[in-house]
């Protein structure tokens, strides 16, 4: 995470007329800012943190990811049976979406050999 320097950098660029628009993520709850003794939510300071919106993620599930899947497959122009996209959705909730989108390409190429 930054330390108290970067922060007040990212403040001072923040406030200036062509102010860039900025995006962080983090996974951390309160903890220390780097180079202080101050906790903060997020490591953050909190006159920074004042001016963010924090939006909340959330993963997929397992319905989610079969209907993903399914829409790539038919933009890749794969034909995959149901009981395929459900392995797939199985293998993507245990692994990552990114796995199992990927598995899609390999798999075409093994079924037409």
């Amino acid at each position: 995470m930054l330390d108290i320097e970067c922060f007040t950098y990212l403040n001072k660029a923040l406030e200036s007329t062509l102010s860039p628009i900025l995006i962080m993520a983090t996974n951390r709850g309160v903890s220390q800012i780097k180079g202080t003794n101050i906790k903060s939510p997020h490591g953050c300071p909190i006159d920074l943190l004042d001016r963010t919106m924090i939006i909340r993620t959330m993963p997929y599930n397992l319905e989610e990811i079969v209907s993903i899947v399914n829409v790539r497959a038919e933009t890749e122009g794969i034909n995959i049976t149901n009981e395929a996209l459900c392995k797939l959705g199985e293998i993507g909730s245990a692994t990552s979406l990114r796995y199992a989108v990927q598995l899609m390409v390999p798999a075409k190429i093994l079924s037409e050999t």
